[in-house]
This record gives C-alpha cells, sequence and structure tokens, in this order.
C-alpha cells in the first residue's frame, strides 16, 4: 500500500480520503468509485473508494504504532488531549457545519451531531482526570485475602486491550457516532480505526482533516477507512474490539463472521430500536405533560429528518386520546416544521441523507399502509417545489419527505411492532390501562430508549419498573423537567447508549464503564508486595517505610517527587480519659446516650459502658500523624472508607498508623492528591477504625 502525506483532493469532485498510517491515501483513478451526492440537491459531491486498500496494514499499524504510542500516556494524560481536541474543534466548527448541510442536516442537526460530538470530548476529557487514576491500571473492587496470613491475596485490574478498536458508523451522526466511540477507546488507550458510512463519510472525513491538522493525537491512534472495508474482520482476533452502529441484518453478518464465533473478536452492536413514548392517563389535553408529550413526539419526528436511531417510532397513548394527540402533532407540525434545504433560511427540517434512503422510507411506510396503518398527517407524495426565505427550498433532485404519522385501528398490528421507517415517521396506537401500555412497550422486542410523561408519581413508578428491562434508557418527562431535560432523543456521554433484543443487545458511552469495555478484567494473585508493585497502590500487608525512623523525616515533609507508596509514620499512644468524653459531648452538642450515661450504654451490646465518640477519636488521630510546620501537605481535603470496628472506653489507648497508599500528581497544577491509609488501633492493638486521608501535596 502506497500513502502519501499529502492533503485530501480540494477539486470539486474528488475522491473522499482515508487517512491511514497517518497518511491521506487516495485509490487510483481507474478503479471504480461510487458517487455521493448533496442531499438537498442530487449533486454529485464526490466520490469513494478503498480498491487497493491494504486492511492488513491499516490493522497492523494501529497494534503496533498506535498501540505503542498510546501505551506512553496514562489516563489523565489521554485525558488532557481529549479535551485539547474539543477546544480545537471548537473553534473548527463552521466549517464541518458547512460540509454537514450538504448531508441534508440543519442547524440544530448540526449542533446535535457536531456540537455534540465535541461534548463527548469535553465529558470524556473531565471524566477520565476526575474518575480514573493517572496510570495505566484500574483495580477493580477491593483485595481478597486467600490466606490465613495475609501473605497470599488477589483482586481485579482493568488494562487496556492489546489489539484495534474498530469503529462502523450509522449514515446519520458522521461526526458525534464517531466520536462518542473514539473518545471512551482513546482514553482506554486503543487505537481506533473509524470507518464512516458511505452516504456521509465524507462529514466525518472532514472531522478526521481537522484532528489531523490540530496535531494533538500520538501517532496511530485514528485512522479513517473512507469507503468500504468488507473484509476487515478478516485481519482481526481476540485482541480487537468492534463497534457496529447500522441495521440488524448487518449486524447479524458480521456476529456470524468466523473470527466472532470463532476467534473471540469483541463485538458490540446498536442496531434497530422502534422506541416508545408513553403518555399517562393523567396527562390529557390542556396539562404542561399533554403540551410537552407533543413537543416531543414532533422533536423526534423531524431532528435529523426522523434518521436517528433514538427517535420515538411508536407514541403509546390512553385509547380516548389517540385523535387529540393526532390532531396536536399534526398542529404542531404545521405551525413549526419547514422542510427544504437546511442552507435555506427558515428550514427547520433538511433532506434526508440520500434518495435511496428516501426510497426505503417510502416503502416502509407503504408496508405499514398495506398491514391497517392509516395516514393521521402527512402523505407519501414529494413535499411541493418551494422557495425559502429568498434560497432554495425543496427541489425535484432532493431527498425530501414530509413528516408522516401513521394511526392504527388495531394496536396489535405485527407492523407497527417490528417494521421501522428510519425517517420522519411515527405511529400513535392506543392502550387500555397500564399493564397493557407496557405490554405494548415490549412488543419492540428490547429498545434504546423510551420516554414516559406523566406527572403521578405512581404511573411512573408502575411503567418505568414495567419497561425498564426491555430498554437501555427510560427518559421521564412533566412539567418540572420539561424545559431543562435533554430530551428523549439525545443520548448523553454520563450515560449508557444501547439496548437489549432487536437495539443490538449492546453498550455504548455510559462514562469510565464505556472506557472499561475496551480493557480486559483480570484476576491478580499474589503477595502484597508483588500486587502493590503491579497496581501501583499500596496494599495491606506489603511493606511499609517508617521514614522518621528511617530517614529522619516525617513523610508530611516530603514532596511528590520524592514520597513514595508505603511511605509511613507511627504514633505513640494517647490514653483516653472520661473526662476528655465528656468534654467532647458538651462542646459538639452530641450527647447520645453512649457517650454520657453509663447505664444506658451498658445496656447496649455493642459498647462495655460509656464510649469515646468516633469523631473524637479522629480529631486525636489527626493530632497524632500530622506534621504542624508549613511544608509540602497544602490541605486535607477529605475522609473516604471510614468504618468505626472496635469501642473505645475510658482508660483505653489509641494510635494511629498512616500509609502513603495512593499517589496522583496532577498534570496541570503544581500539586497533586495522596490518599493515606489510616488505621486507628488500641493498646491491644485491635483495629479500631479504618479510613483513607485525603491531602494535596506539593509536587
Amino acid at each position: 500500500m502506497t500513502t502519501t502525506a499529502v492533503a485530501p483532493e480540494t477539486t470539486a469532485v474528488a475522491t473522499v480520503p482515508s487517512y491511514v498510517q497517518d497518511a491521506w491515501w487516495t485509490p487510483a483513478a481507474d478503479v471504480r468509485k461510487v458517487p455521493v451526492r448533496d442531499a438537498s440537491t442530487g449533486e454529485v459531491l464526490a466520490n469513494v473508494s478503498t480498491d487497493g486498500l491494504d486492511l492488513a496494514a491499516v490493522v497492523n499499524y494501529g497494534r503496533t504504532t498506535g498501540q505503542t504510542e498510546l501505551g506512553k500516556l496514562t489516563f489523565h494524560q489521554r485525558a488532557l488531549k481529549l479535551k485539547e481536541l474539543a477546544m480545537y474543534l471548537n473553534g473548527r466548527r463552521e466549517e464541518l457545519y458547512e460540509s454537514s448541510s450538504q448531508s441534508g442536516a440543519t442547524k440544530i442537526d448540526n449542533m446535535i451531531d457536531i456540537d455534540g460530538g465535541i461534548g463527548v470530548l469535553f465529558t470524556f476529557g473531565s471524566k477520565g482526570r476526575r474518575e480514573l487514576p493517572n496510570s495505566q491500571v484500574v483495580v477493580d473492587g477491593p483485595m481478597e485475602t486467600l490466606s490465613k496470613d495475609g501473605s497470599f491475596v488477589a483482586e481485579h485490574i482493568y488494562t487496556r486491550i492489546p489489539g484495534v478498536a474498530v469503529q462502523i458508523n450509522a449514515f446519520n451522526f458522521p461526526v458525534w457516532g464517531m466520536l462518542e466511540k473514539f473518545a471512551p477507546a482513546f482514553l482506554a488507550g486503543v487505537p481506533t480505526i473509524v470507518k464512516p458510512a458511505t452516504p456521509t463519510g465524507y462529514v466525518a472525513a472532514a472531522a478526521v482533516k481537522a484532528i489531523v491538522e490540530s496535531g494533538i493525537l500520538p501517532a496511530g491512534s485514528l485512522q479513517l477507512i473512507s469507503g468500504s472495508a468488507r473484509t476487515i474482520l478478516d485481519e482481526l482476533d481476540y485482541r480487537d474490539l468492534v463497534s457496529f452502529t447500522g441495521s440488524a441484518s448487518t449486524a447479524n453478518s458480521l456476529k456470524g463472521h468466523k473470527n466472532v464465533v470463532q476467534g473471540g473478536i469483541r463485538f458490540t452492536s446498536e442496531t434497530d430500536s422502534l422506541n416508545a413514548a408513553i403518555l399517562g392517563p393523567d396527562a390529557v389535553p390542556g396539562t404542561p405533560e399533554f403540551d410537552a408529550f407533543i413537543k416531543a413526539v414532533v422533536t423526534e419526528m423531524t431532528v435529523k429528518a426522523g434518521q436517528k436511531c433514538t427517535a420515538i417510532r411508536r407514541v403509546i397513548v390512553p385509547q380516548e386520546l389517540t385523535a387529540d394527540v393526532a390532531a396536536a402533532v399534526g398542529a404542531r407540525i404545521n405551525e413549526r416544521v419547514v422542510v427544504g434545504d437546511p442552507r435555506a433560511d427558515g428550514v427547520t427540517m433538511g433532506a434526508l441523507a440520500s434518495l435511496e434512503q428516501l426510497a426505503d422510507v417510502r416503502a416502509a411506510v407503504q408496508s405499514m399502509l398495506d398491514a391497517g396503518g392509516e395516514l393521521a398527517y402527512g402523505s407519501l407524495d414529494s413535499p411541493s417545489v418551494t422557495s425559502v426565505g429568498g434560497g432554495v427550498g425543496v427541489v425535484e433532485d432532493g431527498a425530501f419527505m414530509s413528516p408522516v404519522l401513521l394511526s392504527w385501528a388495531d394496536a396489535e398490528a405485527e407492523e407497527v411492532h417490528s417494521l421501522e421507517a428510519f425517517g420522519p415517521v411515527s405511529s400513535v396506537i392506543g392502550y387500555a390501562d397500564l399493564a397493557d401500555a407496557i405490554r405494548l412497550a415490549a412488543r419492540g422486542s428490547g429498545s434504546l430508549v423510551a420516554s414516559v410523561c406523566t406527572n403521578d408519581p405512581s404511573v411512573a413508578q408502575e411503567l418505568v419498573l414495567g419497561i425498564a428491562a426491555h430498554h437501555g434508557r427510560v427518559h421521564m418527562l412533566n412539567r418540572e423537567d420539561a424545559r431543562s431535560s435533554t430530551g428523549h432523543g439525545s443520548p448523553v456521554p454520563h450515560l449508557v447508549h444501547g439496548g437489549p433484543g432487536r437495539a443490538g443487545g449492546g453498550e455504548e458511552l455510559g462514562g469510565i464503564r464505556s472506557v472499561l469495555h475496551h480493557m480486559q478484567r483480570t484476576a491478580i494473585q499474589g503477595s502484597p508486595n508483588m500486587l502493590t508493585a503491579v497496581t501501583g497502590l499500596w496494599h495491606t500487608g506489603a511493606d511499609r517505610n517508617f521514614t522518621v525512623e528511617t530517614e529522619g523525616e516525617h513523610p508530611f515533609r516530603k514532596h511528590l517527587s520524592t514520597l513514595r507508596i508505603g511511605d509511613a509514620v507511627r504514633s505513640d499512644l494517647r490514653e483516653v480519659k472520661l473526662e476528655d468524653i465528656t468534654a467532647f459531648a458538651n462542646s459538639t452538642g452530641d450527647t447520645f446516650y453512649a457517650h454520657t450515661n453509663q447505664e444506658a450504654a451498658e445496656a447496649n451490646p455493642f459498647f462495655p459502658g460509656i464510649v469515646a465518640h468516633g469523631y473524637l477519636l479522629l480529631s486525636w488521630a489527626a493530632g497524632l500523624f500530622v506534621e504542624p510546620a508549613p511544608g509540602p501537605v497544602l490541605a486535607n481535603y477529605g475522609l473516604e472508607n471510614l468504618r468505626f470496628i472496635t469501642p473505645v472506653a475510658a482508660g483505653d489507648s489509641i494510635r494511629v498508623t498512616l500509609t502513603a497508599k495512593k499517589i496522583t500528581p496532577r498534570e496541570t497544577d503544581e500539586y497533586g492528591e495522596v490518599a493515606w491509609d489510616a488505621v486507628l488501633t488500641n493498646q491491644n492493638d485491635e483495629i479500631v477504625a479504618t479510613y483513607d486521608v485525603l491531602t494535596l501535596v506539593e509536587k
């Protein structure tokens, strides 16, 4: 394969380039190419082909160069690059909007796709630094002790998979669909090979061009295949992951590949989804809930011309309200929706992505009409040629379609629950009671999202618990959140995106969960010292360095540059007297009987009599381990995992042992975080309390 480090072609009808092995690649001039057209005008924008592209070399480059370069970075360093990339792309949104508008996307559509994709980068840039360690290993759960003397222990860790993440995306969100998969893979340290859908792949290529020109990403971390990649699964094995978004038929074909079935490729998919919106019986016309519901339905029918995997396909309402809902949906469409070229002023709904997509949607609607559906709003006729705001609106060669709402006398009709028209199309069906609504929602056989619109908590509880297991996300809508809600059809990077059954059974996003999808969970066993060495996290039973005794220096006098995991300090004993307990009770107002009434305390099965307050002991512990002079420790900012274990009575004594457990330098600050393992013991070496002390320490 020959690659050249030149920018993509800029002629009027160029070939959409691939970006592989850190260079732009286009096929030979004489190979067969697929034309890609402007969705609104039918004009040929570009050609697409991958004839001659060496997919094996692409995969190998990711596994070698990409893995090596990403492996040099910690989670925090990768997170900062995501933030830097988001800030850079923010400055290039206008040119991406311009490219995207050729796909039929309106300004609002572009905000969802392009701004939404950039927002995913920002989110993972933030969550990566807040929720992951500044290392390359994630510890999963507590240490398990496997021997009586504590010399043989175990725990689970996550490390990145050693291959590539192949991301096969749908045509409807060429930027968001790419970045929502790329961000968690990059944060995990896994190189991405992105394969966008051909009709809008030129928009993804424009985004990759901007990313490449930023110079932010390490070599090999992102490659782009513009065009067919039918044989790429032949080059993959158990080291790799495939994340697919598209039709169920294509997903099933890929799942049946021998390298998935026998070779162990990790495969996750997001496919067809007949999402539902359920109107509660209390949400009658005139209520805020009814108005919010109608707005949500029309929004999901018209944003991206209904070409959303999360769009509302089934509008499930009380039987007596089906006519009211249909009329209200039609009225809002008439009032708010103008179909046309999104580059024309006043247009609110653009074209479908291609003429082929338009034909598919019309055919699906016709099948639904043949099965008993009736047109409650709209038609299958092409919209009239129009001029909007002095610009071109609808033209004959564009992939335009008016919104269509179907009504069904028979809510049990198979087609309404099994056939998805992937465009501005929805169906309204009636339910008899809440149990019936739950049953109808479940007939979608698994969906990405459902909305429940009600202001009755008992209705919300019954509906949500009834449908939750059939959906990846449930969106509750009422007067309290109607203005602030992100909406039925908007996946957010914090929450899981995916669903069971028909929806593909996969998961994407979900915050750090999606990062862990690109990592292998492994159980490790050994001595506390070996687990500490592997994880960079001090484990109980591992060696300590009592620095006052060995170095003549309190660990609080050490900067991050000299502090080491296992550095520790052990205090002298301090006796607890009854007058101390009484004084603490009186000064704090905590006069709970266990601290003030000997007879009542003795009657409590947990106490031998009056005992010291737990927070008194914590306060004393701070006094026992603190190094009071100004120094590298800037602040104590909290405690974690606090447990009180053995009561301390008057006459007992306590001491504290503090060990540097976890050290996290901040990449952007002159200080870092240190978690100290704190153990309070009494004069008999019985554990009184355990917790982690969190401090900020100068580098």
